[in-house]
């Protein structure tokens, strides 16, 4: 397993500077989260940055995955909207050309998956109508990102549709798609009472391409700096390490940009140790 950050707790950074800062710092994998400014479906010289970027990663030895969770990327006034949950239909297919667009630069950038959620329902419809939503956009996500050969790493998220395990194992086990993998958030987990985490990992171990990483109070979804939460991190640590676990683990801090490269060296600081030992 490979301690890497993710980009959205580093706003106010150039995307390439942001690279850089974290594999001086000692990080090996890097969460690239598709923004303004960063692999962003709108800039007519995506592929010249893409191609940079790629590089860049080579050059480093970094690893990488690509993120989709921009807050105002898609619309300038409500965060995370649209999704393939949203009423209007020509938002899910907006949603759906977006990851369509992550996979495609996942692809380029030689990344080990792009990781999605599910959206918040915001109309008053039966849970299974939202389901069937959902279905419906990642059937055609999922066999996109199967013709590229990118693995889709869905994220459970606290207050969405999806948002525990148990509603990750029905959706899985409705789609049936083998290119479907896992986003476990170690956070989230804790957030929701889905502990011990340790037991988590061990039983969806086979299912994981992304983890992240911070920590985090009971009942309260909000990603704090290690150290400030409630989280005993040794016992996951070790887990991942038991499943074979070898891909990143991405620290999320995206309310820490604003102070991007002290938050990044306290957590690999913390982190790094750890993962040491265990391995």
């Amino acid at each position: 397993m490979l301690l890497g950050y993710n980009t959205n707790g580093m706003a106010h950074h150039d995307l390439f500077d942001a690279v850089a800062l974290l594999a001086d710092v000692g990080y090996r994998s890097v969460a690239v989260t598709i923004d303004h400014g960063a692999l962003s479906p709108r800039d007519p010289n995506l592929g010249l940055q893409l191609s940079r970027l790629r590089g860049h990663l080579e050059r480093l030895g970094m690893r990488s995955a690509v993120e989709t969770g921009a807050r105002f990327l898609l619309d300038r006034a409500r965060k995370h909207e649209p999704t393939l949950v949203s009423p209007d239909p020509s938002g899910r297919a907006t949603r759906i050309a977006f990851y369509r667009h992550a996979i495609d630069c996942a692809a380029e950038l030689g990344s080990d998956c792009v990781a999605i959620w599910s959206g918040v329902v915001h109309d008053d419809i039966p849970r299974e109508q939202a389901m069937l939503r959902l279905i419906a956009g990642l059937e055609e996500v999922l066999d996109y990102a199967a013709r590229r050969r990118v693995p889709i790493g869905f994220e459970p998220e606290p207050g969405m549709l999806i948002d525990s395990m148990a509603r990750y194992a029905e959706l899985a086990g409705r789609l049936g798609a083998l290119n479907l993998r896992l986003t476990l958030d170690v956070g989230h987990l804790h957030c929701q009472g889905e502990v011990p985490i340790a037991e988590a990992i061990r039983r969806w171990g086979p299912h994981l391409v992304n983890v992240h990483i911070e920590d985090m109070r009971a009942g309260v979804h909000e990603h704090l700096m290690f150290g400030e939460g409630e989280i005993d991190f040794p016992p996951v640590l070790r887990a991942l390490a038991e499943v074979g676990y070898a891909g990143g683990i991405h620290v999320e801090l995206s309310r820490h940009s604003h102070m991007a490269p002290t938050a990044a060296r306290q957590a690999f600081a913390f982190l790094q140790p750890m993962i040491e030992r265990v391995a």
